[in-house]
Formats: structure tokens, sequence, C-alpha cells
């Protein structure tokens, strides 16, 4: 897990200037009513990071925990559109350092531990899927190349 650790921590400190170089202007733009700004975009990856700590942690003392969540509700109840960009960026970045903490501390044996999303899964294929999921909302977020996932 520490190399998973170790390229999230890469992946973090890459984007973080670029992040908080962004215009809260382009942040703020939602394209349509009903999608996503940059900014909700943002606040979506910091959610993911929450319910993936919980994975993360909980699948290591319980048994097959099952830890889902409604992105869109937590989106709209956190109200990421009008937050502070800077606080936003810095809370992305805070959280993710914590995630690469708590990776680079599980052992190998932990690691095989499943947690149930929608599907069950073990920790680590949860840190590998975490990072392609975060590397293609980056790329929206920062206009480039497209990433696809899943």
């Amino acid at each position: 897990m520490k190399a998973i650790a170790d390229e999230l921590n890469s992946i973090v400190d890459k984007y973080l200037a670029s992040l908080q170089s962004i215009d809260e202007a382009e942040l703020n733009f939602k394209p349509l009513p009903a999608k996503w700004s940059k900014k909700e975009i943002l606040g979506h990856l910091i959610d993911s990071a929450q319910n993936n700590v919980r994975r993360f942690v909980v699948a290591q003392y319980e048994e097959k925990p099952k830890i889902v969540y409604n992105q869109d509700k937590w989106v709209a109840l956190s109200d990421y559109q009008h937050y502070d960009p800077q606080r936003l960026v810095q809370l992305w970045w805070l959280i993710n350092k914590h995630i690469c903490h708590i990776l680079a501390n599980t052992s190998a044996e932990m690691a095989e531990r499943e947690c149930q999303t929608e599907d069950a899964h073990n920790l680590r294929w949860l840190a590998t899927d975490y990072i392609k999921h975060l590397k293609h909302h980056l790329h929206q977020v920062l206009d480039l190349e497209p990433v696809r996932y899943p």
C-alpha cells in the first residue's frame, strides 16, 4: 500500500498549484443547472475522500463493512458552490494527505480485507480505484486530456 500512497501523494502535490490558480468565475461556472460546476466537482472529490477514509479505516476492524453514499446529496448539502475556493482546495489537499498517511500505514494483510461499496472489493483495489477516480475528475476541473473512469 506504500506504493499507492506514494502515487497519491505525488498526484496531490502535482496538481495543488494548478487548482489554486483557477479563477473563481471559472470554478463557479455551471454548464447546465443540473450539472456540477468545477467547484462542485472538487467538492465531490472531498466527499469521495471522506468516504474512502472511512472505508480504509473501518474495513481494518470490521468484517466487510458496507460504506456507500449518495454523491448528489452530499454535494448539494455541503453547498460547495458557495464555499471559499482557497479553503476548498486546501481541504481537498489535506484530506488526500490524510489518505496517504492511512494507506502508507496499512499492512499487506489489511490491504486484502474487504469493504462493501456497491460491490465487495479489498482495500488495495479501492485505493487504486480511488486514484483513477481522482485523476478522472482532476482532469475535468483542470481542462486536461480526459481520463476514462471506470
